[in-house]
Parts: C-alpha cells; sequence; structure tokens
C-alpha cells in the first residue's frame, strides 16, 4: 500500500520507524532482532536507508596504492523484500542519486515495481567520505529533482530506451526529504523552501524531514510549506539522543540545533546510561506534542536504538 494510502485511511496518526541495512558479514535476522520489539505497535511502514560504497586506498605489494571499493551495508532491495515478506508490513527503500547511473537506477526501479514495492524516499545522498562536496556517478544525477523526474517518467512507461513503446507503467508513491532547519546547502529558508515546492510540483506526494529537536522549528516549516503551496503530507522525523559525544556529532553531522534546556540537561549526566534516561524523556514528549497537533505519523529513526523507540512510542499509544 502506499504512503499516501495509509494517511487518507487513517484515524489518527500513524507510527512508522527506519532503519539501517546490517553491516556486511550480518544475517537478515539482525533486521528482524532490531524489528521484532517494534512490530507490536503496527506500524504502517519501514524505511530502509541506503548506504554509498566508500574508496579506500590499498598498499600493495610494489608499495604503490590500489583504489579499491567497499559497501559496509548490502542495498535495500533485498532487505525491503525480507521485511515485507517477514512481517507483511510496507517498506520504504529510500533511492539515492550517489553511487547510480541513470541506467543502474532504471533498473534499480524496476526491480522493486517487480517485488510489490509501493513507495520510495527518493533523496539525493550524501556526498561521498572522501569528497568535500557531493560528485555525482558519470552519467548518474546531480540532484534529487533529476531522480525524482525519472521515477515520475517511469510512473508514465517512459523508459531511458526510446525504443521502448507501449512500456508497461510502475506506480510508485514518492516522498522526498524536508529541512526544518533548511537544507545545509542551502543560501537561506526561501532558497530552499524553492527547491522544495519543485519538487512537489515535479511529482512528489509526501514529505519526511530531517530529525529536529524542537517542535517549533517542524511546526514553523509546516506553515512556511502551506504559505508558498506545499500541500502535501508533511511527517515528522524524530530521533532519540543517547550518548553525550552526540551533543557534538549530531549538529555536525545532520546540521540540526540542540535546544538549550535539552543541551543543560545532558551536560548534567555523568554516563550515557543517564543520557538515555533524559533523551528517552525528551523524544516522549516531543511525540506526545506532535500527536496532539494532529501530524499524520510519528516516523522515528531507530538506528540502532529500538529500545528508546519501543518504550517512547509504548508511553504514547
Amino acid at each position: 500500500m502506499k504512503v499516501t494510502e495509509h494517511l487518507r485511511q487513517a484515524k489518527g496518526t500513524l507510527v512508522s520507524f527506519e532503519i539501517l541495512p546490517p553491516l556486511k558479514g550480518k544475517t537478515i535476522n539482525s533486521i528482524y532482532d532490531h524489528l521484532d520489539p517494534l512490530m507490536e505497535f503496527k506500524p504502517s511502514f519501514i524505511n530502509v536507508t541506503y548506504h554509498r560504497a566508500e574508496h579506500i586506498f590499498k598498499k600493495k605489494a610494489d608499495s604503490s596504492f590500489e583504489k579499491v571499493e567497499i559497501r559496509k551495508r548490502p542495498g535495500t532491495v533485498g532487505i525491503c523484500a525480507a521485511i515485507m515478506n517477514h512481517y507483511k508490513v510496507d517498506a520504504v527503500p529510500h533511492l539515492i542519486c550517489g553511487g547510480f547511473t541513470v541506467r543502474e537506477t532504471e533498473d534499480a526501479l524496476i526491480d522493486l515495481y517487480f517485488l510489490g514495492i509501493d513507495n520510495v524516499l527518493v533523496l539525493r545522498g550524501d556526498a561521498a567520505k572522501n569528497e568535500t562536496f557531493f560528485e555525482p556517478e558519470p552519467e548518474g544525477h546531480k540532484y534529487a529533482i533529476d531522480l525524482l523526474k525519472q521515477t515520475v517518467n517511469l510512473n508514465n512507461g517512459i523508459y531511458l530506451e526510446e525504443s521502448i513503446r507501449n512500456g508497461f507503467r510502475t506506480d510508485f508513491c514518492i516522498g522526498v526529504a524536508g529541512y526544518p532547519e533548511k537544507h545545509f546547502e542551502s543560501p537561506n529558508t526561501s532558497t530552499d523552501m524553492l527547491y522544495l515546492k519543485a519538487k512537489v510540483d515535479a511529482g512528489a506526494e509526501y514529505i519526511v524531514t530531517q530529525m529536529f529537536f524542537d517542535n517549533q522549528k517542524y511546526f514553523d516549516f509546516v506553515k512556511n510549506c502551506r504559505e508558498n503551496g506545499i500541500d502535501v503530507p508533511i511527517i515528522p522525523g524524530l530521533k532519540p539522543i543517547s550518548s553525550i559525544k552526540q551533543l557534538n556529532v549530531l549538529p555536525r553531522t545532520f546540521h540540526v540545533d540542540i535546544p538549550t534546556e535539552l543541551s543543560t540537561e545532558i551536560l548534567k549526566c555523568k554516563t550515557d546510561a543517564d543520557v538515555e534516561l533524559v533523551g528517552t524523556e525528551w523524544l516522549k514528549q516531543q511525540s506526545i506534542e506532535l500527536k496532539k497537533a494532529g501530524v499524520p505519523v510519528l516516523h522515528y529513526y531507530t538506528l540502532g536504538r529500538p529500545k528508546i523507540i519501543e518504550n517512547v512510542v509504548r508511553a504514547i499509544l
């Protein structure tokens, strides 16, 4: 079922989760162990992130270096299929620009459609670890909107090969990312909003936000979207803080602010276990306020912390 269909049929705020693929070498059971405690909450869908390959330089016997591509986590196609088969719940694969040519993207979309996957979340993706700025793959997409347009084209039966006539049409529900604190590469909020509006006009059907820790930033973002003619559902993305080092890591990595009240309480903590209690309570209060405000979905970035999410969701349902 499409994400938008879940929203239309909902009688209240839904719950969804986002997970990482397992590290290579681990089995699919690591995903099941992660999700099993959360399935009692009947999530409407589960997002699966995608992680592009990295390049390292490996020293050879002659002391020269060879550039080697490594992939620490597998792709999303098999994982999404396994989740849907095992739990009978919709899985939403992340589709990114980085590391793919347009032809590889088309093949991936066809595979996803053949597997009965109805939704994709279209993202540009991050720069590779050895790159300062995002660099597209040769013959790949540079911007998320281009990837979005390719997906829309396939929904309309338009393939890269012009010789394909009357090809089958996919029927993906397409989501995109939104940034309550603006994308870090955008010069200002207004420009960021123009880019988001262009994606919606091009066919995006819903928005999932970057994590935030101040609900007012989400409310202001939604208001700004509506004032700019963006009328699709806007799903808030939520993440717990569980360690002291995240006070520095999260702002640096995800370009989000930590509210003073939250950082003050965390700095009083002596252990990460104490931080986890503070982070859990903060996320619970965020969730209660957002649910009271009638958000369509509470979307939790579990990212290795399913127990925290389990405690929060149980407390608010």
